[in-house]
């Protein structure tokens, strides 16, 4: 079959490329930012990419389109497909349809650490044996690449509550009719979407509605937002994790470890390469979730001692003159406050520089601009992109007083970053998107006599 992809660059769609390959189908794809890596991914898998949207590309009369949600009414090939009664489907249907019929799925929701979390599962059921399929919005260190394909009935998906696509509003996750459900967190975010957070929890809902009783869920004890989508109707057992009667992590030991206990009883030491309590809580979560598909508590946390990271997630991009490079995908206050403060944890000798890209759909309507002094309080200083935004950034970060600086221009915020940084200090970049290329240009800037 041949199969073209809508969008086919994007994280999630290009995942969907690679299986699908993977499954001996033909695939081809069209993205209007076609550039590595993920360019170069799909390309050294044999995917012919085009560059742009042209109606010309119905001519490929391919047995299928698979439209990725960031495609919208209007856009030139969309319409093409719809006037001609060409054959379509969201990418989450044809994954469910495809790809995840009779597997187990194993599927880690919630506002922030989905990638991190999936990774870490897909990893101890790998130690396990259990050679899982997956699909990540990230890119594993361990497995070098975001999707897999495997004979294991066993598969790890990302479960976005994002819009499906175009023509589908739901949620993605109710797409994958998860048995091992994670519900990491919950907090307002997608402010383009949705209204308020009573509306992603109804999306959590309408997701736990459809998980079997011979199934599990994973809750996030301290988050009242998941407390209330349960109680609004729950037919799964629940194991909540950070709860005295489910599991727990103990103090943190002086070499950074901590106990593990379930339901009272001791199951092991935690000891994670990854820094920060946010972090803890996710390998928590990934111990839990692993139990349930057969790998014992204890192999998980050995595996768990091994686990090689996630690339965008503290990855350490070059070190220059002393001054260390960090990159991080946090766009949201809290990811970013735990990301600063995970980054403190683990180097508590230097100063924190961050350099901020206000992109996601939320941040540009400047939603959660108030939060974010706060959310960047544990930086030493602040450096924000404030090109394109509809908003004041300056005033927002007003409460920061001379630790931040804003920029409409991307090379004034290098040269600033690179003049202020000093041997010991750490550049911590947070963005959900390129940044245009800001991490190396740091970089160079700092090689620059």
């Amino acid at each position: 079959m041949h199969i073209h992809i809508l969008g086919i660059c994007g994280t999630f769609m290009g995942g969907i490329a690679l299986l699908a390959r993977a499954s001996g189908h033909r695939v081809t794809g069209c993205d209007a930012n076609v550039y590595p890596p993920m360019s170069t991914q799909l390309e050294a898998q044999g995917i012919e990419l085009i560059e742009g949207y042209e109606a010309a590309q119905a001519g490929l009369k391919p047995d299928l389109f698979v439209v990725g949600n960031a495609i919208s009414r209007g856009n030139p090939l969309l319409e093409a497909i719809l006037d001609q009664g060409l054959p379509y489907v969201s990418g989450p249907q044809w994954l469910a349809e495809n790809v995840l019929r009779d597997k187990w799925v194993l599927a880690v929701a919630g506002t922030h650490g989905k990638t991190t979390t999936s990774s870490l599962l897909a990893w101890i059921l790998e130690q396990g044996g259990l050679q899982p399929g997956f699909l990540i919005g990230g890119v594993p260190q361990d497995f070098g690449v975001s999707a897999r394909l495997t004979s294991s009935p066993f598969f790890v998906i990302e479960a976005d509550e994002y819009d499906t696509a175009f023509c589908d509003k739901r949620s993605k996750f109710v797409h994958y009719r998860a048995r091992t459900a994670i519900l990491n967190n919950l907090e307002f975010d997608h402010a383009d979407i949705f209204g308020d957070l009573a509306a992603i929890e109804t999306q959590f809902h309408h997701f736990v509605r459809i998980l079997p009783k011979s199934g599990l869920i994973l809750a996030n004890a301290v988050e009242a937002s998941l407390k209330r989508v349960l109680a609004r109707g729950c037919w799964t057992p629940v194991e909540w994790f950070g709860a005295p009667e489910g599991w727990q992590l103990g103090p943190e030991e002086p070499d950074g470890s901590c106990r593990v206990r379930f339901a009272g009883e001791d199951v092991g030491r935690l000891s994670l390469p990854l820094a920060g309590e946010h972090n803890r809580a996710n390998a928590l979560a990934a111990v839990a979730a692993a139990r349930h598909a057969g790998v014992p508590p204890a192999l998980a946390l050995e595996a768990l001692a091994r686990f090689g990271g996630v690339r965008r997630r503290l990855e350490l991009r070059g070190e220059v003159r002393g001054v260390t490079v960090y990159d991080d995908f946090a766009h949201h206050p809290t990811a970013i406050a735990a990301t600063v403060a995970g980054l403190r944890q683990r180097l508590p000798g230097g100063r924190i520089l961050a350099v901020l890209e206000p992109r996601s759909n939320t941040m540009k309507l400047g939603v959660m601009k108030a939060q974010l002094p706060d959310s960047l309080a544990g930086a030493d200083a602040t450096f924000c992109y404030a090109a394109n935004l509809g908003w004041d950034p300056a005033g927002a970060l007003a409460p920061l007083g001379t630790r931040a600086r804003v920029f409409e221009d991307l090379d004034r915020l290098v040269a600033a970053v690179a003049a202020a940084a000093q041997a010991g200090d750490h550049v911590l970049v947070m963005s959900n998107g390129g940044f245009g290329g800001v991490h190396e240009k740091i970089l160079a800037a700092l090689a620059t006599p």
